[in-house]
C-alpha cells in the first residue's frame, strides 16, 4: 500500500468535514472494496476515513410497512436480523449467501451499493424492492441510483446512510455463485409488492451492471410463477462475456434463476 492517513469518524458530520480536507480522501465501510484495491496498488487515497463505528450509521428498524437498514450494517447483522427475516425473508436469505463468513462480519450495505460492483447481490436487491437509497443530503430512488457498471448518483463526499426497504407481499432471490469469489455469476430478485406491481432486477449478467427485466415483470404480474416464465426468452444483448460464461449462457441464467427465485418467494 501507499502511504495514506486512517481517521475513525465519530459522526456523520466529523466524516464528511474529514473528507473535505482530504486531497483524495475515500470513505470506508466494510473494506472488502477499498483495501484489496489499496493493496493492488490501484488506488492510493490521501485519507481513509473509517464509518463504521458511526453509531447512526448501524442498526436496522422496522416500522409499520418499512425496514430501514443503516448503511454501516454488517452482512452478519443483516442475515440473522429477526424483523428482517419475519418481514423480508428473500433479503435476510440474500444476505446469507454473500461471500463467506469472514466478508459477512466486515462487509455492509453501504459499502456494497455505494461500490455497485456488476455482479454484487445488494444492488439486485434495492432495484427490485424499489428501496429509497438516503444519503447525507437526500433521498434517492432506486431507479435513479444505479448509473451503470461501478457508477452511482452519489455525488463526491456524500455518505449513504441508510437503505429504506418497503415490505413487499412476495420476493425472492436466487443466484448462480462463481464457486471461488461466490460473486454472483447471474442472480435474480423478484418482488411483487403489495399494490400487485412486479420488479425483476438482475446482477452478474450486463456488462452495465444491475438491470431489470421487464418481460419477466409482465409475465409475473399476469401470473406469480415460475411457469409463467417458460416462454420468455431474455436477450444477449448488452450482457457479459467471459471465461465463467458467455452472454447466451447468462441470458438463459437470468430466466432459470428468475424460476427458482419465484419458487422461493410463493
Amino acid at each position: 500500500m501507499y502511504e495514506t492517513h486512517y481517521h475513525r469518524a465519530s459522526s456523520i458530520e466529523d466524516a464528511a468535514a474529514l473528507f473535505a480536507k482530504g486531497s483524495d480522501a475515500k470513505y470506508l465501510s466494510g473494506g472488502q472494496t477499498l483495501l484489496p484495491v489499496m493493496k493492488q496498488r490501484l488506488a492510493a487515497p490521501s485519507d481513509v476515513i473509517d464509518l463504521a463505528k458511526i453509531p447512526a450509521m448501524v442498526g436496522i428498524e422496522a416500522s409499520g410497512d418499512t425496514v430501514t437498514i443503516k448503511a454501516a450494517t454488517t452482512y452478519y447483522d443483516i442475515a440473522n436480523n429477526a424483523d428482517l427475516k419475519r418481514t423480508i425473508p428473500a433479503l435476510a436469505h440474500l444476505t446469507s449467501m454473500v461471500g463467506d463468513p469472514a466478508v459477512r462480519y466486515r462487509g455492509t450495505i453501504g459499502g456494497s451499493i455505494a461500490n455497485n460492483d456488476p455482479a454484487a447481490d445488494y444492488p439486485a436487491a434495492v432495484l427490485a424492492l424499489n428501496a429509497t437509497v438516503k444519503t447525507n443530503k437526500r433521498s434517492i430512488a432506486a431507479d435513479d441510483f444505479f448509473k451503470g457498471l461501478f457508477s452511482t448518483a452519489l455525488e463526491d463526499g456524500e455518505i449513504i446512510t441508510a437503505v429504506s426497504f418497503p415490505v413487499p407481499a412476495k420476493a425472492g432471490y436466487a443466484k448462480f455463485r462463481h464457486p471461488a469469489s461466490r460473486f454472483a455469476l447471474t442472480g435474480v430478485f423478484v418482488a411483487k409488492d403489495k399494490a400487485g406491481n412486479v420488479r425483476v432486477a438482475a446482477t452478474g449478467a450486463s456488462a452495465s451492471g444491475v438491470m431489470r427485466v421487464p418481460n419477466i415483470e409482465q409475465a409475473l404480474k399476469a401470473n406469480w410463477s415460475a411457469s409463467a416464465i417458460d416462454g420468455i426468452k431474455i436477450s444477449a444483448d448488452g450482457l457479459m462475456a467471459d471465461i465463467h460464461g458467455a452472454a447466451d449462457y447468462r441470458a438463459n441464467l437470468i430466466k432459470v434463476m428468475a424460476q427458482r427465485a419465484v419458487a422461493e418467494g410463493s
